[in-house]
Formats: C-alpha cells, sequence, structure tokens
C-alpha cells in the first residue's frame, strides 16, 4: 500500500514558542502600544483634524519611525544575553523559589524609550500646517524696473560732484548705484507688485512682478554685469520683454522704468517696436538716462600696488530716443548724472501715479512638532522612573 506524502509542517522549537507567549513579551509590547496612545492623546485633542492635513518638510526622516521598536526589541534581546550569569551544579532550590514581579517589567524602560524616540523623530520630520489664509485688498501699482546690464555701466557715479571711495580704493559704478537705489526704493514701497528685468545684448527676466520684496532685493543685489553679455544695448528687446509682464495684468496703472546709459545697439526688436506694443497694451514707460553723454572714469586695472586705475571713455547716449518713448506711452523722461538725482527721479515717477485696488492672500506656517517633542520628552521622564523604581536591577 503506497503511502500519501505529507505537507513539510514548519516546527517551532519550544524555547522559542515560550518566549512568544510569555508575560514579558505581552507586557513590553502592550506597554509599547500604551506609550503610543498616551503620548499621541495630547496632539491630537490639541490640534485635532490639522493632523491629516499637515505638510513634513523632511518626510524622509519617517521612514526611520517604523525600525525604531525593531531595533529596541533586538537591543533588549542581545542584552538579556550578554547578562552575567552564574553556573551552579544544581537549581532545583531556585526553581521551586518564588519569582518576582519586577521580572516580567524588566523590559517596559526599553518600550518607553522605543515609544518616546519615534515621537521625536517625527518631531525631527518638521510637520507644519498653513495657518488659514487671508485675504486683504491691497492698493498699488504693477510695476517692472529695467536695468541696463552693459559695459557702459561700469562707468563711476558721481556722488554730489565727486565720487566715494571705498575701502579698497574702488569707486562705485553706475550699475552699483542703481542697485542701491532701487533695494532703497523697493524698501519705501508697500503694496505694488514690482518685477525686475536686466539687459545687454539680450532680456532676461529676473523676476515676474511680486510682493515678496525679500526676494526681489536678494536678486537685484547679487546681479552683475558679468551674469549675461553686456557688449550691447538691447532697449527694444529689454522693454518688449517688460511688456509681456505685464501685458495681463488687471491693475488700471501698468508702468515700465528704464534705467539705461546708453544708446540702443543691439537686440532683434526695434525700439520703435517696443514702444508702440507699450501703447498699445496701456502700460508707461518712464525712462531716467544715467549720466549726460560726457567721458566718465571706467576702472582700468590696478597698479604695482594693487590700487585701482581709471582712465576716461566716453559713452554715447540717446536722449531723443528715451524721451520719444516716454512720451508716446504717457510717461515722463528723466536724466540723472549722480546719486541724488536718480533718487528724486525714481520716486516722483511712482508718487504722481494712479493706484489700483486688487486682493492679496496672505498666510503663515505653523510648526507642529512642538505637540510631537513634548511627549517624547515626557516618556523620556516615565523611563527614568520606570527604571529607578520597578526595573532596578541587582547589584
Amino acid at each position: 500500500m503506497k503511502r500519501k506524502s505529507l505537507a513539510p509542517v514548519m516546527v517551532v522549537p519550544p524555547k522559542v514558542a515560550r518566549r512568544l507567549v510569555s508575560p514579558r513579551v505581552w507586557i513590553s509590547w502592550g506597554t509599547f502600544l500604551a506609550a503610543l496612545i498616551f503620548g499621541a492623546l495630547p496632539p491630537a485633542f490639541a490640534r485635532g483634524d490639522v493632523w491629516l492635513v499637515a505638510s513634513w518638510r523632511y518626510w524622509a526622516v519617517l521612514l526611520v519611525v517604523p525600525v525604531i521598536p525593531f531595533v529596541m526589541g533586538l537591543g533588549a534581546y542581545f542584552a538579556e544575553v550578554r547578562m552575567p550569569r552564574i553556573k551552579l551544579p544544581s537549581v532545583a532550590v531556585l526553581a521551586t523559589g518564588p519569582v518576582g514581579w519586577r521580572a516580567a517589567l524588566r523590559d517596559v524602560p526599553m518600550a518607553l524609550r522605543a515609544a518616546a524616540l519615534m515621537f521625536a523623530v517625527a518631531a525631527l520630520a518638521r510637520p507644519q500646517t498653513v495657518l488659514s489664509a487671508s485675504q486683504t485688498d491691497e492698493s498699488g501699482i504693477d510695476v517692472v524696473i529695467v536695468l541696463d546690464l552693459s559695459e557702459s555701466m561700469r562707468a563711476v557715479m558721481e556722488e554730489g560732484g565727486n565720487a566715494r571711495k571705498s575701502a579698497n580704493g574702488l569707486r562705485p559704478t553706475r550699475l552699483d548705484v542703481a542697485k542701491d537705489t532701487i533695494v532703497e526704493f523697493i524698501s519705501r514701497r508697500k503694496s505694488d507688485r514690482i518685477g525686475a528685468v536686466v539687459f545687454g545684448v539680450s532680456a532676461f527676466v529676473l523676476s515676474p512682478p511680486t510682493l515678496d520684496y525679500t526676494l526681489l532685493n536678494t536678486l537685484v543685489t547679487k546681479v552683475s554685469i558679468d551674469d549675461l553679455n553686456g557688449r550691447g544695448t538691447a532697449i527694444g528687446d529689454a522693454v518688449g520683454t517688460a511688456v509681456a509682464r505685464l501685458r495681463r495684468s488687471s491693475a488700471k496703472s501698468k508702468v515700465i522704468i528704464l534705467l539705461t546709459d546708453g544708446d540702443s545697439n543691439a537686440g532683434s526688436v526695434a525700439p520703435e517696436t517696443a514702444i508702440e506694443l507699450a501703447r498699445t497694451n496701456g502700460v508707461r514707460v518712464h525712462t531716467i538716462q544715467i549720466g549726460n553723454g560726457d567721458e566718465v572714469d571706467v576702472l582700468a586695472g590696478t597698479d604695482w600696488s594693487g590700487r585701482p586705475q581709471y582712465q576716461r571713455v566716453r559713452y554715447p547716449v540717446n536722449p531723443d530716443l528715451l524721451k520719444k518713448m516716454a512720451q508716446t506711452t504717457g510717461g515722463e523722461s528723466f536724466i540723472a548724472s549722480d546719486r541724488s538725482t536718480l533718487e528724486k527721479s525714481m520716486h516722483a515717477i511712482l508718487d504722481k501715479l494712479e493706484k489700483t485696488s486688487f486682493s492679496a492672500d496672505s498666510g503663515s506656517l505653523e510648526e507642529l512638532f512642538s505637540y510631537l517633542l513634548a511627549p517624547a520628552v515626557l516618556l523620556l521622564f516615565l523611563e527614568v522612573l520606570a527604571r529607578v523604581l520597578v526595573a532596578k536591577r541587582f547589584p
């Protein structure tokens, strides 16, 4: 008679089975789950449904959370293995003796520490939520500042007839003064959406119109002539690019402020075409000519001692073009030969403009990590108490 084959059955060693069903295992895991529930109750009651929509800035840290209880469990197991033991010829007397209740609770501190570490790691992930956004009515204008970054902007900009020197002997250039004036101008505005376009041989958008003045100031401060090809002055491209940024604006007042010290000699868009685009889209172009075409000092290098050396250079200007551009679009034209006249020109332009109302959304982030850090600290305190009062080992 042929015997039927039986499917293999996995047999758990008796020693392992006893450990799995021992009171010590159930007490440690029960303590761990109770600690998690105990620690989660305060954040849940404090912020409620906010946790469902919270974002985690460093979400990758959360991948460590599920690993913590298993690592702590392995640590408890190997700590038991490494514990010193005394060999006796017979344990019959000890086996019949009473067993202390603390023996089953020796892993309670480890379970509390595992729960505390899970809350601490979750706090490191930086949970955040957006506070209720508010919508306010603001009044302002949409402005795009067009800044010339051609080589001629390296010329020295006079200050009241004399050029100020820096600590290393360098005198401020037209670009230095223009950037300082723009930053100071932005700091005085409160509700104007301001953008920036820079140009040399071609034009680039530095920033679209925005209310984030901090970012805009940073971008303007860091820009330099070396960022693009400055061997040309593409006024038509620059104004056309600025008009494109304002074309879809709903503001009643749309303004371009052009700061340049040269004549248009590059680019694919003629200045006359850019003027017509601005006029068609209701954009006023205000022009500020930096310099008057006279000879100016330009840094030529340094001498043997490292002191800067300057040479006299004349750069061509085209005041008629800038004046026509302003008059055709309903703007004004200025000539600034030093810092003070440049600042006055910038503020005179915007102080005369009509403001328009628009809605601005505002909101702020709320940090939630403190709601997770507090339970972690409390559970660590309970671990210390349990280790001292309950699971104290001999000796």
